[in-house]
């Protein structure tokens, strides 16, 4: 995280005393090989060997148990992307819903550790002086902070870095007013300096696939504000339309191709997910993704998936929530294939970016297309990026629909197909079966990016999943609609305990897995 090799994280156990740290950055940062402040200002190292700790930690590289517990023992298993055949803590835990907070810290942890200290730093460093600094670490801001608060729902957000004793929490709807206007600095701000034709100074440590393309980066903060102005939807349909219509009528627009895509791209580290599945073992092909993908006929499944070694030529899932008496059960099935075999962590995708404005175009705002040609160009998108052929086709089928999901070794875990649309649009469908469609493509196109596919079911409900089979919440956690947040984690409560009530009263319910956030509200999606 730091020039030299200290770690923030390593000094501070909580919130309150990870912004006390930021009382003596200067003392952290000392390098004990004597560069002195002037050589590291040089080119600006000062402020951007600041941003390789936020990029990376959005998603955790390294080591790969990190992001285990950060993202794939929860949205990644809560998405209905990925399933364990391990029994962790004899079988109850995050997949059977009763949340581990061991490990449901680290994706605070990791956020405020290294995103969030790191954009105040560069605030310190940079706003009013380099701007063009401030501004892109304000957008991986919003990029690694909206999933925290997407997760756990009131957060510190416009506290950080402050010495009050108590360090108050946000909403989450005061959290996302503040990132929507965090976008609009950094937009402003990066258009500006394109029509200047400024040369970047950010090219050679940018670790995202940009390279320091400050257009690209004004491209990627249009359409992140797409994907949070779409989160809202339901609870201020006014301010999504508003931002959403916003980010359309910029002159640089938002994602069109796939060379716009937003990535990390590693020197070093192959996608942690490759070793999880790989190596490990530990998590498998989803039973949803079985029941849906298999029923289409996708021909993406060769592209995310291997095939199973213990059915040879079939691609076999493994149900979530289940009872697991023994590892070997259901290792054999289907691994995480080739779309993780990289140094590459996709974070946005082209396609995600035309089923947005496909569902923006069904609820009539101006998405610069209507919302059949967005969704088709979302498919051929996702087609694209993966390098399969056959999207024509897949895009006609108005036959095909999810299968019934069969275990052939336990058939306990057996499940019927509940995603009943078929892939081919249809325009006298209503607006709720259509809305099903954009988001069953839209989760297909998003793997394995789980945390967005679990903000997406929480939002809309689909696509639909199959419940778990063993909830071990104590009733805190309805087995139909799944786990809705994080609890808050120990570190606070321990630390920072009167933020924490501060949370709690803007939560609006009770600590569990059970409550849901501010934008996933009851009712119909239109």
């Amino acid at each position: 995280m730091k020039l030299n090799t200290i770690k923030r994280t390593a000094i501070c156990v909580s919130l309150l005393a990870a912004v006390s740290c930021t009382d003596n950055f200067e003392e952290i940062n000392t390098n004990p090989n004597g560069i002195t402040t002037q050589l590291l200002e040089q080119d600006f190292n000062h402020i951007k060997g600041l941003f390789g700790p936020m990029l990376n930690n959005i998603l955790v590289l390294t080591p790969e148990w990190k992001y285990q517990v950060q993202q794939g023992l929860q949205a990644d298993i809560w998405s209905g992307y990925m399933a364990t055949g391990t029994a962790f803590r004899g079988g109850t835990n995050n997949t059977t819903y009763d949340l581990v907070d061991g490990w449901n810290g680290f994706a605070w942890g990791a956020a405020y550790g290294d995103v969030m200290s790191n954009a105040y730093e560069i605030e310190q460093k940079a706003k009013g002086k380099y701007d063009q600094f401030y501004a892109l670490s304000l957008i991986i801001k919003v990029e690694g902070m909206h999933r925290v608060t997407d997760t756990y729902g009131p957060i510190v957000y416009s506290k950080f870095g402050t010495t009050d004793p108590i360090i108050a929490y946000d909403s989450q709807e005061e959290v996302y007013n503040l990132m929507f206007k965090e976008l609009d600095i950094a937009v402003a701000e990066l258009t500006k300096r394109v029509d200047a034709n400024e040369v970047s100074s950010f090219a050679t440590t940018d670790l995202s696939s940009y390279k320091g393309d400050y257009k690209q980066w004004v491209k990627f903060a249009n359409s992140l504000r797409l994907r949070l102005a779409m989160r809202i939807v339901k609870k201020n349909p006014t301010l999504a339309k508003t931002e959403a219509e916003k980010a359309i009528a910029h002159k640089f627009g938002v994602f069109t191709t796939n060379s716009d895509l937003f990535k990390v791209v590693s020197p070093v580290y192959t996608n942690p997910i490759a070793t999880i599945s790989g190596a490990w073992g530990d998590v498998r092909m989803s039973a949803d993704m079985e029941s849906i993908m298999g029923g289409y006929n996708d021909p993406r499944l060769a592209a995310f998936f291997d095939t199973s070694v213990q059915f040879p030529g079939q691609y076999k899932g493994v149900r979530s929530g289940i009872e697991i008496a023994a590892k070997a059960d259901h290792v054999d099935f289907s691994g995480i294939g080739g779309v993780v075999r990289s140094k590459e962590m996709v974070l946005m995708t082209t396609a995600e970016v035309y089923f947005l404005r496909s569902e923006g175009a069904l609820r009539g705002w101006n998405m610069g297309g209507d919302d059949q040609g967005l969704y088709e160009s979302g498919i051929t998108s996702s087609f694209g990026q993966h390098a399969v052929s056959g999207a024509a086709a897949y895009i006609a089928d108005n036959v095909k629909t999810a299968k019934a999901y069969v275990d052939p070794n336990f058939p306990a875990n057996n499940g019927v197909a509940l995603n009943n649309v078929t892939v081919a649009w249809n325009a006298v469908a209503t607006n709720e079966v259509k809305l099903q469609k954009i988001i069953t493509q839209k989760w297909i196109a998003g793997f394995p990016e789980g945390q967005e596919a679990w903000s997406d079911y929480r939002r809309t409900g689909y696509p639909k999943l199959l419940p778990v089979l063993k909830n071990t919440s104590g009733g805190k956690i309805d087995s139909n609609l799944g786990v809705r947040r994080v609890n808050f984690v120990q570190s606070e409560k321990d630390g920072n305990a009167g933020g924490v009530a501060t949370g709690l009263a803007k939560l609006g319910g009770a600590d569990t897995g059970g409550t849901r956030l501010w934008w996933d509200t009851l009712g119909g999606n239109f």
